[in-house]
């Protein structure tokens, strides 16, 4: 009489582990979905500045970091379809984004 519930914990644990299992691999493929993202990006961006549709983005960060004030660089973001630059800054514990055109330079926008 021992061995009668031996068989349904034995599954039951097994269910567990597999839907454990399951939910880690979900979990594990979601960040390369979004990397897959950033990379199209900047290998758009690398395209664009290559068919010389766009300055190199050094040129670019060094014109808006000269407009900025001292505000620290965090990231950027390349739209292909407008060849534009969304730099993002942090300045006094303040959030700026700063939008520049591509093919020039020039700041074309700013967002608090």
């Amino acid at each position: 009489m021992r061995f009668a519930y031996a068989m349904p914990m034995t599954m039951i644990a097994k269910s567990l582990t597999a839907g454990l299992g399951v939910l880690l691999a979900l979990s594990l493929m979601t960040p390369v979905a979004e990397a897959g993202g950033r990379r199209d990006e900047q290998d758009a961006a690398r395209r664009a500045m290559l068919d010389g549709q766009v300055m190199p983005f050094s040129m670019i960060k060094r014109r808006v970091d000269a407009q900025v004030g001292g505000a620290t660089y965090v990231g950027s973001e390349f739209n292909p379809s407008t060849n534009r630059y969304r730099l993002k800054y942090v300045k006094d514990g303040k959030v700026m984004w700063v939008d520049a055109d591509g093919r020039t330079g020039d700041i074309i926008g700013w967002a608090r």
